[in-house]
């Protein structure tokens, strides 16, 4: 299956040749370059992609905003940020507006198209700059008051999970940090993910930014 997508960024040397170079994939098409915000969310009504790789930083309509409404009237199309910022703010205000993944533009060839493959998927994929800056944003919040009640009717051994996978665990480190067994870890993220309402780790690291939960 071809997938098909549209490039975004203002900077016409840079638009055109990430173009060429998903070109280059059998199963990567490129239906459209938008020099802007506007020109992406008109391409996308135009021609339904499977995957937006979006700048950030455009004339008249940035990448976020354009993200926020693309994401909004055309759930099936993925948003991948590719950008040179990598600080919190950029970060998690793309993935608030639906970025489904976000990388640097230090990305090479390989990288990118592995990123829209995944993102055509349903996966999210996000670069260890980026990962990094999550991780360390998870850490930093204070924790929500001792017997205080958790958002979503998380039970505590929930947060526990989330926290830790906020920290970067996989399931396998989690359950050996809990002391339980793999499949029990994987019962538990499947709850706490229908409860949060996350598609996937990177959501689930960004929720619990947000709401103060994270590993001590």
């Amino acid at each position: 299956m071809t997938i098909t997508v549209v490039v975004a960024d203002d900077q016409t040397a840079v638009r055109e040749g990430l173009a060429t170079l998903l070109g280059l994939h059998d199963d990567i098409d490129v239906v459209g370059e938008a020099a802007d915000g506007d020109e992406a969310v008109a391409l996308v009504a135009a021609h339904a992609p499977d995957v937006v790789l979006m700048d950030l930083h455009m004339p008249r309509r940035d990448g976020v905003s354009a993200t926020a409404a693309i994401t909004a009237a055309h759930p099936a199309t993925r948003v991948v940020v590719l950008t040179t910022y990598a600080d919190d703010e950029h970060i998690l205000s793309a993935l608030r507006a639906g970025a489904l993944g976000y990388l640097t533009k230090d990305a090479g060839r390989v990288q990118i198209a592995q990123a829209v493959r995944a993102a055509a998927a349903g996966q999210s994929v996000l670069d260890a700059t980026v990962q990094q800056r999550l991780v360390a944003a998870a850490s930093s919040p204070p924790a929500p008051p001792a017997g205080g009640p958790l958002p979503d009717g998380l039970t505590a051994r929930e947060a526990e999970v989330l926290g830790l996978i906020a920290a970067g665990l996989s399931n396998r480190e989690i359950a050996e940090r809990l002391f339980v067994t793999e499949v029990t870890v994987k019962s538990h993220v499947n709850r706490l993910f229908a409860k949060i309402g996350a598609r996937d780790r990177a959501q689930a690291v960004r929720y619990a930014y947000e709401h103060g939960l994270h590993a001590a």
